[in-house]
């Protein structure tokens, strides 16, 4: 997975997301298994229905997005929250197209697909850059999250469709996905993939991979294909870690920004 700038200068305390460093990946990941484990645990729950926990979710993103919209500087509660909630509703809306629509696997990957490269094409169009660096600008940060919310619903799907259409299972999947988060990096370093490419086929590969695994350790029969401890246990031991990610990252934070105040002789 690509690393860059390990630390924020007085100029980055402007932009609206986080530097791209090892946390980053461990809250992200983490945030997919949480999204992951608890959409499944709230979507398939037949005490609340499909359509009240996509519409439930739809409502939690709406909210989170809004507070994330109006912070004038990169907050990293806001950020993080805003990731679990379309880690949540991203997971469902993969789901909804296929088990509501009755949409194929295949048909839901490849049209998510579509629509993560019309994102792609329309912001480096109209803003020259995809570099989540220059997330400084409304205009730039509405591209940047429905890129996130594609690349969520477009992992559900394509994990889903690796781990049951293809037959690899989920935990080969995990595996397969681990392997694959590990070559843009790999091209980046050894072949001069752009830094910009390298970071965003990561960040969509974090989504099966992290999915994947807690489906593995989740899902219970007759779905599941692995340990099947249960969505509602998985949720509450995935969701305790991602407090402890979010916690570190707030504390980082926090600390980073007293220092550059006192560099800056506030």
């Amino acid at each position: 997975m690509t690393t860059t700038r390990p630390l924020r200068t007085r100029r980055d305390i402007a932009v609206k997301v986080p530097e791209v460093a090892l946390v980053f990946w461990v809250a992200k990941l983490a945030s997919t298994a949480f999204g992951e484990a608890f959409s499944d645990y709230v979507f398939f729950n037949d005490y609340i229905g499909r359509n009240a926990a996509i519409l439930g979710g739809l409502v939690l993103l709406a909210v989170c997005l809004a507070v994330q919209l109006s912070r004038r500087k990169y907050s990293p509660l806001a950020y993080w929250l805003t990731v679990v909630a379309v880690s949540i509703f991203g997971t469902m809306s993969a789901d909804f197209l296929n088990q509501n629509l009755g949409m194929p696997l295949w048909g839901s990957t490849v049209m998510l697909l579509v629509l993560q490269a019309g994102v792609f094409a329309v912001w480096w169009l109209s803003q020259g850059t995809l570099d989540m660096h220059s997330i400084d600008s409304r205009a730039r940060e509405t591209f940047y999250w429905l890129t996130v919310i594609f690349t969520f619903a477009l992992g559900t799907a394509a994990g889903d469709l690796a781990a049951g259409p293809l037959g690899l299972g989920s935990l080969a999947s995990t595996f397969v996905f681990l392997g694959l988060i590990l070559l843009p990096t790999l091209a980046q370093r050894r072949f001069g993939l752009n830094e910009v490419v390298a970071f965003w086929l990561s960040y969509t590969l974090t989504r099966p991979l992290g999915a994947s695994f807690a489906d593995w350790l989740g899902v219970p029969a007759p779905y599941g294909d692995g340990l099947q401890l249960g969505t509602g246990p998985m949720s509450l031991a995935t969701g305790a870690v991602l407090l402890a990610v979010l916690g570190l990252v707030v504390s980082r934070h926090r600390a980073t920004t007293r220092h550059a105040r006192l560099d800056s002789g506030a």
